[in-house]
């Protein structure tokens, strides 16, 4: 182990102390500029941006500021200590090196977030763990009682950041992603990050606009998270005045007489800044979204600022009184990330762009998307364009100056219907060739990085061709979800067509090689049919395994391409232990359990047919041995029955089951509550539960199980090549709590 001692920080931080620190404002990428104009602005000094956030100088009193006033920041950090973690032992003994009691009382709590980049420690939540248990076991050796885990609010919430096999200790004063202004309630479907929708006000003027006198508009508002944020900016309402947690208020180093002086301030330009009363304005076709916009708005104490209404986008106008071309129509459309769209959205954006040369003349607009060929669809000519992230999405902000130079060169004022839009079908075809072209270049160095030869390239990327590609090695998967009965059968047809001749043109490979699959909603036992009867397997590699995937006879391959770092942790965690695979499908999750070591793994599925499947997936890596079982069982009458214990249960249930073996169905978001206990029944006093499902709208309610410690890693779980779609699928680790 290395001899480099830590560099820390280990003054105690004084009630009177008036010390300048070094400080690191995180934030997402594309926001490091602004975020270094706003730090400036609150008194920092030394202010110095680079990717991910901002370093800068400051007393404790502007930090503090920060947290309260920042509209961009993510995470305030206050960095302890440097040094060298090579593997989990540098990493323990660092931390260990750390005067913790100079931070956090012996009975106090705390919570560990950990992100890691180019590192020989690859695991995120393992390396939390193992900082945890350094400070843990530092207090019980110094004063024989130990601080708990409060993952939700904690007294300190430690920080690491290991890039390169160096780690940056930090404490984070934000305690929760400053973000979460704590108004929102009703998110919506697709819910626009509080610090990017102040970020996107401010490249768009609003703080300009708003200073004269002028409009605020959002023809499609949803959840309303622009117009909150747009009435507190211009209201002068600091974005954190109604957080309830912070993490420096149980920080040993707390200066609260600081903090109460800041909070009055912030009270105050809030009761002067509120009567200047700003006109902002709110529209959307959907009541359920007004209906969450005017709770988040009442959340935020800024209702009687914006006039929220039901009205679609066609009978959008520009009210008399505020046709006086000071205003800011601003909006963040829908850009089809999905599978299964029902909508045309290039008719929507037609429309949005009908409506703003029309109505909304001498305005400024701004639109944001994460689809590019859906902007053209709008005929207006771009001032500017910002690459933006709204979490993992990549996005594109557009600004517009209406009026006579508004309209592309080329372009009609009127609007198109989508029954004319197949005359452009050469234009999008190609622009699907640059999608593909684009993508794989993205993944080329992550993939050659991390050895990935099974991967998503593209996931409904362009709205004419709602599909999924997956690439296994030499061959391809398509996956096209069943058209809209809006859709004339011949274009459908012929866009199928088209993806195939793109994807074989774009990957230079045989079309025989690519192999294409209508994914439709199954009900009743369609679910379980065979596709096709060929049973022609290929074998694949993933992580030094060889797994078998078949592309023709079922619903799905055999291998779930985002399980991908699931698989990988499994592999970490289970040397030496008893692992348990319940709803098994192929076995992929036992066989890397039994390539890392487990003593044992016993594989349970009602289908015979994919048991065999695992059976052969386990001869394939020649794993074949006494130890490793498979039981063909209803899993949960298996799980009635069952009182063995596990030290490693991987829980991945279906969405939906009505198999023929058990008497009525199986819902997951009604049935998961007795599934987890009966699980997690079979778990050992120190043993760990991976459960995962992969239902978009489903909701964990951690307080239906005080006996368990549940932490979500869906988020560490996610792999490159999914965060296009980052709800692919939801993980929690489950661990029993310490009595």
């Amino acid at each position: 182990m290395s001899t480099e001692k830590p560099i820390a920080i280990r003054k105690r931080v004084r009630p009177e102390d008036t010390e300048v620190r070094r400080f690191f404002a995180t934030a997402a990428l594309g926001l490091e500029p602004l975020l270094e104009a706003e730090v400036k602005t609150l008194g920092a000094e030394k202010v110095r941006a680079q990717k991910g956030g901002v370093f800068f100088s400051a007393t404790l009193e502007t930090a503090y500021r920060a947290c309260l006033w920042s509209r961009l920041a993510s995470r305030v950090l206050l960095p302890l200590c440097t040094f060298p973690a090579g593997n989990p032992e540098e990493l323990y003994a660092g931390i260990r090196e750390i005067d913790w009691n100079d931070h956090l009382e012996k009975d106090g709590t705390l919570a560990v977030d950990c992100n890691i980049s180019r590192s020989r420690i690859k695991h995120s939540h393992f390396a939390a763990l193992k900082a945890k248990d350094a400070v843990v076991d530092q207090f019980r050796d110094n004063f024989g009682m130990r601080p708990s885990v409060n993952v939700e609010k904690p007294d300190v919430r430690i920080n690491l950041h290991l890039e390169s096999n160096r780690l940056t200790v930090s404490l984070d004063l934000s305690g929760a992603s400053l973000h979460r202004r704590s108004y929102r309630e009703e998110g919506g479907p697709a819910p626009l990050k509080e610090n990017l929708a102040a970020a996107i006000l401010i490249f768009s003027d609003w703080p300009a606009i708003a200073a004269r006198g002028g409009t605020l508009l959002d023809p499609m508002c949803g959840s309303g998270t622009l117009l909150v944020e747009g009435a507190l900016l211009a209201a002068d309402i600091a974005p954190g005045l109604r957080r309830d947690y912070f993490g420096f208020l149980g920080w040993k180093g707390h200066q609260p007489s600081v903090w109460k002086k800041l909070l009055r301030e912030a009270e105050a330009r809030r009761d002067t800044g509120i009567r200047q009363r700003p006109l902002i304005f709110g529209y959307d076709h959907s009541m359920e979204a007004i209906n969450g916009a005017r709770i988040n708005a009442r959340q935020a104490g800024v209702e009687d600022l914006i006039r929220l209404e039901q009205t679609d986008l066609r009978n959008l106008t520009t009210l008399p009184s505020l046709a006086q071309g000071n205003g800011l129509l601003i909006t963040n459309p829908p850009y089809g990330q999905r599978l299964g769209r029902e909508e045309n959205l290039q008719g929507l954006y037609q429309l949005l762009g009908n409506r703003i040369r029309h109505e909304f003349s001498g305005w400024k607009a701004a639109v944001l998307t994460a689809a590019p060929e859906l902007e053209k669809m709008l005929g207006l000519h771009a001032e500017k364009e910002r690459r933006l992230f709204n979490g993992p999405i990549e996005c594109r902000l557009y600004h517009y100056r209406t009026g006579s130079q508004a309209v592309k060169k080329g372009e009609h004022s009127t609007t198109p219907w989508p029954s004319e839009i197949p005359a452009r079908q050469v234009e999008i075809s190609e622009m699907l060739a640059n999608r593909l072209r684009k993508n794989l270049r993205n993944l080329r160095r992550w993939r050659e990085k991390e050895d990935v030869t099974c991967f998503r390239l593209y996931d409904a990327d362009i709205p004419e061709y709602a599909a999924a590609i997956d690439i296994y090695e030499e061959w391809a998967h398509i996956q096209e979800y069943a058209p809209p009965f809006t859709i004339n059968p011949d274009l459908a047809q012929l866009r199928l067509q088209e993806i195939v001749a793109t994807l074989a043109a774009v990957l230079e490979t045989d079309p025989a090689k690519i192999f294409l699959k209508i994914r439709k909603k199954q009900k009743g036992r369609d679910q379980y049919a065979k596709l096709d009867h060929q049973d022609n397997f290929h074998k694949v590699r993933e992580g030094g395994l060889r797994f078998l995937v078949n592309f023709s006879d079922y619903l799905d391959t055999g291998l779930f391409l985002d399980h991908r770092p699931t698989r990988h942790l499994i592999r970490d965690m289970a040397a030496g232990k008893s692992f348990l695979n319940l709803f098994a499908y192929t076995g992929t999750a036992s066989v890397c359990a039994a390539a890392g070591g487990a003593k044992e793994t016993l594989s349970v599925d009602s289908s015979r047919t994919y048991l065999e499947w695992a059976e052969n997936n386990f001869h394939l890596n020649r794993l074949n041995s006494e130890k490793h079982s498979f039981i063909q069982a209803d899993c949960l009458e298996w799980l009635k029955n069952e009182n063995r214990r596990f030290d490693f249960i991987f829980l991945d249930p279906p969405t939906f089951s009505n198999s023929k073996s058990r008497k009525g169905s199986f819902d997951i978001q009604r049935d998961y509550p007795d599934l987890l206990r009966q699980t997690a029944r079979l778990m050992a006093p120190d043993g760990t539960l991976i459960f995962s499902n992969n239902f978009k709208k489903f909701k964990m309610e951690t307080e239906l199980f005080p006996e368990l410690h549940i932490i979500d890693v869906s988020k560490q779980t996610i792999p490159l090549d999914f965060q296009r779609t980052p709800r692919i699928h939801q993980c929690w680790m489950i661990t029993h709590r310490k009595k």
